[in-house]
């Protein structure tokens, strides 16, 4: 008997505090709908359920319109938001997109769940920069919350830094531009979605 593949959330990353942008990255608007409606959007055609990590103090309605999985950590970055979700179902693989990535496409994420190795604890792709991992569009397997916690024990809490350091399965992106971030004002000045702020 062949073990099934755990099922595959999605996790769009919201809870950050947009400090070089200076406005909250999540409510730039993305065409007719804001940043964050746009991420969530592109990883629902992907995943059997949806939700938006935000810390605690973060309210308003654009979050509140989607099921929320709130921080449980504090001082850890993108990786309290992931090991919240963990926490909030530990059975399930998380695919984890950064709410601040305007190029990424639904053909961007398919290739990241067509490549997932579920044997392996991370699935990612290689940066079109450097070569490294790409952690904010990754899938995170059930078996990666151990490493995570060992990794964070020892001072380690960027997840880029557990994936170099770890067994995780790389992928080619079949987009270079598809996972540039904004955050800054000249980011958003470069962009061709011409986002402003809400």
């Amino acid at each position: 008997m062949v073990n099934e593949a755990p099922p595959l959330f999605g996790l769009v990353l919201a809870g950050g505090e947009s400090r070089r942008m200076g406005v909250d990255k999540a409510l730039l608007r993305h065409g007719d709908e804001s940043q964050l409606d746009y991420a969530v959007r592109m990883v629902s055609t992907v995943v059997a359920e949806t939700w938006v990590s935000a810390r605690k103090s973060q309210g308003g309605a654009e979050r509140a319109q989607y099921p929320l999985i709130l921080d449980r950590y504090e001082n850890l970055g993108p990786a309290a938001g992931i090991l919240s979700a963990m926490d909030h179902d530990p059975r399930v693989a998380w695919l984890v997109l950064a709410c601040d990535l305007p190029n990424v496409t639904a053909s961007t994420l398919r290739a990241l769940v067509a490549g997932r190795a579920e044997n392996q604890p991370f699935t990612a792709f290689r940066s079109s920069h450097n070569d490294l991992p790409e952690p904010l569009c990754a899938i995170y397997e059930p078996g990666a919350r151990q490493l995570l916690d060992g990794f964070i024990a020892e001072g380690i809490n960027c997840p880029r830094k557990v994936m170099i350091r770890s067994n995780t399965r790389l992928l080619s992106q079949p987009d270079p531009a598809s996972l540039d971030n904004i955050n800054t004002p000249q980011d958003l000045a470069r962009s061709p979605l011409q986002q402003t702020a809400q």
